[in-house]
């Protein structure tokens, strides 16, 4: 599994600090990877509209969704 921040600037680090503090509360930080970007094309692909958002993405099912923004 991925998941994918979506942004910039301060608002995207919190969230990344959150993120992974919570994949290793729940032991999950080796087997989950996440990725940060600000690419526009991914933005319009999943929709996104606010900074920052959190996707998920699964290759083995080709599953990719925006959770949050």
């Amino acid at each position: 599994m991925l998941i994918k921040l979506v942004g910039s600037g301060s608002e995207l680090d919190n969230l990344h600090s959150l993120v992974q503090k919570a994949l290793s509360e729940l032991a999950l930080d080796d087997a989950v990877l996440v990725e940060t970007t600000d690419d526009s094309a991914y933005k319009m692909e999943l929709g996104i509209t606010e900074n920052p958002a959190l996707c998920i993405e699964e290759e083995s099912i080709d599953f990719r969704d925006m959770i949050f923004q």
